[in-house]
């Protein structure tokens, strides 16, 4: 499967935003009410402002497959990023969760970020109970690096992993 990377539109964030995920992913769903037009437009602006980062990943038609983040829209509040790399924020479409592509869009996330930003280090950030996210990262060669508990939210339980980038390395 092919992935075009592309800057995020309104309608690609609309899609996204509206996304509904099952227990107990639906803590990735983006807003609590879909009839609401007020925040379903706050939440397509948060991800139109040019500091999120956020990127579209598409296939040859156009259709949204995921969504990426970059910097400290993928950090969660708690844990120390005080150490130099590069966040990494990604949301699967929720029909293709769950189905063994993780892999792919890791692999596709991590190729772009090492193109774009060039660094010496990338990191994510996942919950706990994410056993999914956590093997797919963690077979892409990202470590735990630290435990932690958010400070926000419902204070779970999160892993920061990363993944340090060789000089020579131009892609995963």
């Amino acid at each position: 499967m092919d992935h075009l990377f592309l800057p995020v539109t309104a309608a690609a964030a609309r899609q996204f935003v509206l996304w509904v995920y099952e227990p107990p992913y639906d803590v990735y769903n983006m807003v609590d009410d879909q009839n609401d037009p007020n925040l379903v437009d706050a939440a397509v602006n948060y991800f139109l402002d040019p500091e999120i980062d956020c990127y579209v990943m598409a296939d040859e038609d156009g259709k949204v497959l995921a969504f990426c983040t970059f910097g400290d829209d993928a950090q969660v509040p708690g844990g120390d990023y005080s150490l130099e790399a590069v966040d990494i924020g990604l949301g699967v479409r929720p029909d293709l969760t769950g189905r063994g592509l993780g892999s792919q869009f890791v692999t596709a996330v991590t190729r772009f970020a090492i193109l774009v930003f060039q660094p010496d280090t990338l990191r994510v950030t996942i919950a706990a109970f994410n056993e999914r996210a956590l093997r797919v990262w963690m077979r892409q060669g990202f470590v735990v690096v630290q435990q932690f508990t958010a400070t926000v939210g419902n204070k779970w339980p999160f892993y920061i992993l990363e993944k340090e980038i060789p000089d020579t390395e131009e892609g995963v």
